[in-house]
Parts: C-alpha cells; structure tokens; sequence
C-alpha cells in the first residue's frame, strides 16, 4: 500500500523531456532552465556548454538549495569545479550527470522533499 502522494503540493516536477526540450510542470521550456523544488523555474542564460561561466552557477545560490543536479545536456560531460566555486564554497553539492538522467533524479529527490535545483542545459538542434 502506498502512503506517500505522487506530487508533494507546491513542488516542481520536471514532468518530460526530449531532446531540445524539457516540462517543468507542464510548461515547455526550449532553452535552458533552473528548475527550483518550489517557486517558478528560471531561465538559464546558456546556449552550449561552452557558454558556461561561474557567474552561471552564482544565479544557483539564490534558490539556496542543499543540492544542485546539473543536466549536463545529451551528452554526461564536466565542468571546470572552478565554475561551481561559489556552490562549493558554500557546502553545496553538484551532481553532474546528463540532462535526462538529470531530470529523473532531480523529481526523486524533490519528491522525497529535499532543497534540490535542477540546472538543466538543454541544447538548440543543429
């Protein structure tokens, strides 16, 4: 018997995601996004990887979270930790992974009522 709500009111689910394209609560993003447990999910200034700046991460801080996943787009790739000094510095975790395990992860632990950001990088068609 299950005694726990699929969808803790107030919180976000990241409810699909394709390629180029990701639902934060059944809104369409086609560009990156950061997607708090609770309030609105924000725009993300970054186009590619390789857009990426420190001051990308600092937005994070913000949103205050324990844990940042960070949807690295189709492909599981890194950042410099010098781009994540401001989380780091402040006890914050990264997880890095790609963007659709990203987003799978991200609604675990948000469900389970944790202070999550999903930073997702969602990528233009070629």
């Amino acid at each position: 018997m299950k005694l726990q709500p699929d969808r803790l009111e107030g919180v976000n689910v990241i409810s699909r995601h394709d390629a180029g394209r990701v639902w934060v609560n059944a809104v369409e993003w086609r560009s990156s996004v950061l997607v708090p447990w609770r309030g609105d999910a924000l725009p993300w200034p970054a186009a590619r990887l390789a857009d990426l700046t420190a001051a990308h991460f600092e937005q994070l801080l913000a949103l205050q979270p324990e844990l940042v996943i960070f949807g690295s787009g189709a492909k599981l790739r890194f950042v410099s930790p010098a781009l994540q000094r401001a989380l780091i510095e402040r006890r914050i975790g990264v997880e890095t992974m790609d963007t659709a395990a990203a987003c799978r992860t991200y609604n675990v632990l948000a469900s389970e009522g944790r202070t999550v950001a999903a930073a997702l990088l969602v990528e233009p068609a070629d």
